[in-house]
């Protein structure tokens, strides 16, 4: 025999909001009116009992009243009128027994239970020979009461107040009470069952939208209403959450477009220069010298393409760079010394004062300055004069690198930061590149804590800006 699982044992929890919110609602609810029932039934009953008490009590008092003016006789009816509104009075005999009864009448058996306990109220509850009742014993010595049978020594007047009627009244006012619960649950139940029905229509109509946009529908978006209520909140931030995974989407998709259209060229380069030679058409040795010049110049571009797409990925991905004290000025001054080498035919001039130190990966902060100035020498026409500032202000080490050139549109200004983009008229790829220089730029510096900035108009050359946080001079 198969022994159940622990799971199927175990009570199903509600798994809706709208029932958790029902259940708990109703629960407290009903905590509230129980509470508040049993507290009103608790004084009611206490109320009554002290009330049967202080008449007790009140009665007493007037017999001895009565008493303390000497000996008296008086007949039954102007006892019971002298005791009310006491429900019951017996009058004991000088031998001891009952002689005579009034008002509601009450067994014989009071006698014995309330033998002597004089001038004390007795508490009687659960005696088969009585109803429930309390009592009080008065000596009653000079007391002659006038009875159908005759005149009777009194030695003790019972006074006796029923209190079953009360637990009777208490146990209606209880079931009433109960009643009034239950229909009061019901009425909240159906209420709140409507009122969360309305309230979390906006919760099913955002689910049902979830469910669209999991099965496809890239465009559609959760319904907001301007009300600015929980709901609507949280559907507006739900929805920039998936505006921001469908932007990452068409990011990566275009980024796998463009690097492998990047990867394409070299490679159908290369394998054009082997089937020729597959083919016989390099017969000579400088045809041979330019096909190896030619494919490894290919290899070289994709190799180039492969280093700055891997160093991307470990940008993104928020892997440490190197940290060490970095010296902007001597990285600056190397890299205008080399751009003089490569291009002589261009005026590339430093502008710097004091050192300026920063914390970081040097070979990446080199990298950067490498990219700003090269992409200057290489989307400037010849003779453009390029000019590279460095300065530290209010804490902060700002490097700037400007040239004269033809500028970059105002519409293409936000997307110079995009991989693989390229102005139309200025970066094309016959111009070389692979359209990385400036993304690579714009991650390394995040991942130093600055920013990047780039300013330019028309005819009237570029300026981009790099700012990182400075360290103090070394004393």
């Amino acid at each position: 025999m198969r022994r159940p699982r622990l799971s199927s044992l175990r009570p199903r929890r509600l798994t809706t909001i709208r029932g958790r919110i029902l259940i708990g609602v109703l629960l407290l609810l009903a905590a509230g009116l129980i509470g508040n029932s049993v507290a009103s039934a608790v004084t009611l009953r206490n109320y009554l009992d002290h009330r049967a008490e202080v008449s007790l009590r009140a009665s007493g008092d007037r017999v001895h009243q009565m008493l303390s003016a000497g000996p008296q006789t008086v007949n039954g009816t102007q006892l019971s009128a002298l005791i009310s509104p006491i429900l019951g009075m017996t009058v004991i005999g000088p031998d001891g027994t009952v002689a005579d009864q009034a008002g509601d009448g009450v067994p014989k058996a009071i006698n014995s239970l309330t033998a002597g306990r004089l001038d004390q109220v007795v508490t009687i509850n659960d005696d088969p020979a009585v109803p429930d009742l309390i009592a009080l014993r008065i000596p009653t010595s000079g007391l002659t009461v006038k009875t159908s049978e005759g005149e009777v020594t009194a030695s003790a007047v019972i006074l006796t107040v029923r209190t079953d009627i009360d637990r009777v009244t208490v146990t209606d006012f209880i079931s009433s009470q109960a009643a009034i619960v239950g229909i009061t649950l019901l009425m909240a139940f159906a209420t709140a069952l409507l009122i969360l029905k309305i309230g979390l229509r906006p919760l099913g109509r955002m689910a049902n939208a979830a469910d669209a946009i999991a099965s496809g529908a890239r465009e559609e978006r959760l319904p907001t209403y301007g009300d600015r209520s929980e709901t609507d909140r949280l559907a507006a931030a739900v929805n920039h959450a998936f505006d921001a995974q469908a932007r990452a989407e068409d990011n990566i998709r275009a980024f796998a477009a463009d690097a492998s259209h990047e990867l394409r060229t070299p490679l159908a380069t290369i394998s054009g220069w082997l089937d020729l030679y597959h083919q016989g058409g390099l017969t000579t040795p400088a045809e041979l010298d330019r096909a190896l010049e030619r494919v490894d110049g290919e290899a070289g571009r994709m190799r180039l393409l492969v280093e700055e797409l891997s160093l991307l990925a470990r940008l993104d991905a928020g892997r440490p760079l190197e940290s060490e004290r970095v010296d902007l000025l001597r990285l600056a001054t190397d890299v205008v010394e080399d751009a003089g080498v490569v291009a002589p035919d261009r005026s590339i001039r430093l502008h710097a004062g004091a050192p300026v130190h920063v914390q970081g990966d040097a070979s990446r902060l080199q990298q950067v300055l490498n990219n700003l100035v090269g992409n200057a020498i290489q989307h400037t026409p010849a003779g453009t004069a390029i000019d590279v500032f460095l300065e530290s202000s209010g804490g902060e080490a700002v490097i700037r690198v400007t040239d004269q050139g033809p500028g970059i549109a105002q519409q293409d200004l936000s997307r110079v930061f995009d991989r693989f983009w390229r102005a139309e008229a200025s970066r094309s790829r016959a111009r070389g590149g692979s359209g990385l220089g400036l993304a690579i730029v714009q991650a390394v510096v995040h991942a130093h804590h600055g920013t990047v900035r780039i300013t330019s108009h028309t005819r009237s050359g570029t300026t981009v800006t790099v700012t990182l946080p400075a360290l103090p001079p070394p004393r």
